[in-house]
């Protein structure tokens, strides 16, 4: 997959962590399913938007900050 969408799962990951989550309640939170949550965040799928929002709302952070841009350096 693309640069942008193994970032994409990379910082869902990261903010999972953050809250002490696992992928199951990750997904539970988000309406998911927790195989799905683990193909994002390996960068195995592509998100569609709509669950781009059901994260960031189940993470309480804007969706702006699941899709910041990718470090210069990375994205090579």
């Amino acid at each position: 997959m693309s640069t942008l969408v193994r970032h994409f799962g990379a910082t869902v990951r990261e903010l999972r962590e953050s809250q002490g989550w696992t992928q199951e309640q990750l997904a539970e939170y988000a309406g998911l399913n927790r195989s799905y949550v683990g193909e994002i965040e390996r960068g195995a799928c592509i998100a569609s938007i709509v669950t781009v929002d059901k994260i960031a709302k189940a993470l309480d952070v804007p969706m702006a900050r699941l899709l910041a841009p990718i470090p210069h350096d990375e994205s090579a």
